[in-house]
């Protein structure tokens, strides 16, 4: 075997590990594992037979909810509502157990909340890699007024915009839909990434994303596609196989910073992404999707950078997917193919999904 000093270091072909500045975690990247066989567990891939109207769809216009006694208005595009079950409630009476600050063992807090429900759209048998961006336009809209919304209760220091696709992801019901949780704290990974922003802040006078972003255009290996105000990547620390961060390019801390341009840009490279991953192979690409932004507190203004984050699972088909077991679990996350490779990967899939590629060579 030749001698480590005879073959310098490459990323590209050499296990290593990479920082992640928003959480200060690490990845541990094996590129070589890539080329093994793979003779584990195959999912089923996702059906494709879907109506665009089912009446036992409990999101769907004028259908009856899962508790079957609220009626849902028939809707013609997005429709919001308080979730039916609920994980936070707004009369949470106060109340404490313990404290940390004692290093007592059995600490708790009592917390408040709302949880909203988003369709996107009335339609069944559509996800948003299928929606136009003039449709998509109209979910920014929303996710806007509910971020004002919620912001003006007194109880509520942050607002987590999310949505699993695909019930690989948890997701129980196939209907365009996402959540919005708000919450009467800050919750433990957008408080991670505001303190890291305002670490970077202090010591070096800029702000982590902008010099990132600007890092990765002029880089441009990761860059999977990008617009006027957003920049979508593979980030150089990814943990899924083909994670997807989107960042504008210069700051905004939130939602209330958006004009028209932006709201437009965030609608277009939203599809653009989607589309990506469906086209990657050929099938209902699921992930789970979040945004991080500016607490409703007014904390974090002078450093929160708006970003939005896709954690999808498959790894080298619309069947296999990757498992965070083992070594992931008790040491920390590890991954094979390379972030580079990810990103080359996602770049060169179509931004014309693969179903009205299919429409239009049928009606040719």
């Amino acid at each position: 075997m030749a001698d480590s000093a005879d073959s310098p270091f490459d990323y590209s072909e050499h296990p290593h590990r990479r920082r992640n500045p928003l959480t200060g975690k690490y990845v541990l990247v094996s590129p070589h594992r890539a080329k093994r066989p793979w003779q584990g567990s195959q999912e089923d891939a996702p059906s494709d037979n879907r109506p665009e109207y089912d009446p036992d769809d409990y999101l769907g216009p004028g259908n009856s909810r899962v508790n079957g006694t609220v009626q849902n208005p028939d809707y013609k595009d997005t429709f919001v509502f308080d979730n039916d079950f609920q994980a936070l409630l707004s009369d949470t009476p106060d109340g404490a157990v313990g404290n940390p600050d004692n290093d007592d063992l059995l600490v708790a807090r009592a917390v408040k909340g709302k949880c909203r429900v988003l369709c996107f759209s009335p339609k069944l048998n559509v996800t948003v890699a299928e929606m136009s961006v003039p449709a998509l336009r109209k979910v920014v809209d929303a996710w806007v007024d509910e971020y004002a919304t919620l912001s003006k209760l007194d109880y509520i220091a942050h607002v987590q915009i999310f949505g699993n696709k695909g019930s690989m992801m948890g997701c129980s019901n196939a209907h365009p839909h996402g959540q919005i949780w708000s919450s009467s704290w800050i919750p433990e990974a957008p408080a991670t990434e505001l303190a890291n922003l305002a670490g970077y802040k202090s010591r070096k006078g800029t702000h982590m994303l902008e010099d990132y972003a600007k890092l990765e255009e002029e880089v441009g290996e990761r860059v999977v596609c990008s617009n006027t105000t957003f920049l979508a990547v593979v980030p150089f620390w990814a943990v899924w196989p083909f994670e997807v961060m989107v960042l504008s390019k210069k700051r905004i801390p939130s939602f209330e910073s958006f004009g028209e341009q932006e709201k437009d840009d965030l609608a277009d490279i939203y599809r653009r992404v989607t589309c990506r991953y469906d086209n990657l192979f050929t099938t209902l690409f699921p992930y789970s999707m979040g945004i991080h932004q500016a607490p409703t507190d007014g904390t974090g203004q002078d450093v929160a950078h708006f970003n939005m984050q896709f954690y999808p699972p498959l790894l080298r088909s619309a069947t296999v997917r990757k498992f965070m077991v083992g070594f992931e679990l008790l040491a920390e996350a590890q991954r094979d193919l390379t972030a580079e490779q990810a990103a080359v990967r996602l770049r060169n899939c179509s931004e014309v999904h693969f179903n009205d590629a299919k429409k239009g060579k049928e009606e040719k």
